[in-house]
């Protein structure tokens, strides 16, 4: 149970320290990548995906409890990462984004990894 209070939680940290700088980044990130033309979705991405570090860190407070919510964190991570390995073998994704997109697979396995060892102790019907 260690394992998936100490996987979630520092992916919690890690996730809410490399999202919330990008709310004050609009413009670098604009200098840097294609112009953004749709600030919402740009700020939305930022929003719905810090809302989901604080589901990480709410698993990390009880893994047992909320043990369901983990396929979930699962599939939330494949969808940024296997994205980014597509785009990214067809040319359509810079370094560090691919980057970006490899942590979320390296930290999908985790949680599928805590998911199963939790399920020991998890003796709900």
């Amino acid at each position: 149970m260690k394992f998936a209070k100490y996987t979630f939680f520092v992916s919690g940290i890690y996730g809410l320290l490399v999202l919330l700088p990008n709310y004050f980044l609009e413009v670098r990130t604009s200098v840097d990548n294609p112009p953004i033309t749709h600030p919402e979705f740009y700020y939305g991405f930022i929003g719905l995906a810090s809302v989901f570090q604080i589901v990480f860190l709410l698993i990390s407070r009880d893994p047992i409890r909320y043990r369901p919510l983990m396929v979930v964190s699962v599939l939330e991570k494949l969808s940024f990462g296997l994205l980014a390995a597509l785009l990214y073998l067809n040319g359509r994704l810079d370094g560090p984004f691919f980057l970006g997109g490899m942590i979320d697979l390296f930290l999908a396995v985790l949680f599928a990894i805590s998911f199963v060892v939790t399920a020991k102790a998890d003796d709900r019907p």
